[in-house]
């Protein structure tokens, strides 16, 4: 049997931006991601923790370094600058091997969205 658990998370970051005119998705500093164990291209969950909104969307590779967490699209709609979101990503997994499987999970600083060590 197969499940779907949390592969990666990236827990209370701030929204930088809010691109109405980009086609969809969400940009994140590539610092995040690697951090989270996150790439290009992947699905992921986002929740607002100011309005409760939650929706998915697709990963693009931010600038490293920037400290970017932009909603672009549609879901620039669901979001305001400042805003404080989880994103997160989910993985099919043996349900013997979700048993011991233990998913990347960051806590970046509130402010500037960097990697706190």
């Amino acid at each position: 049997m197969m499940v779907e658990v949390l592969k990666s998370k990236i827990h209370c970051a701030k929204v930088t931006e809010a691109n109405l005119n980009y086609m969809g998705s969400i940009t994140i500093d590539e610092d995040l991601m690697d951090a989270a164990n996150m790439i290009a291209g992947e699905k992921v969950a986002i929740v607002d923790n100011n309005n409760g909104e939650r929706f998915e969307t697709y990963i693009i590779k931010g600038e490293r370094g920037s400290g970017a967490v932009c909603l672009n699209g549609a879901a620039a709609r669901k979001v305001q600058v400042g805003d404080i979101v989880i994103i997160m990503s989910y993985a099919l997994m043996d349900f013997e091997d979700a048993k011991t499987f233990t998913p990347s999970v960051i806590f970046p600083d509130s402010f500037t969205n960097k990697i706190i060590i």
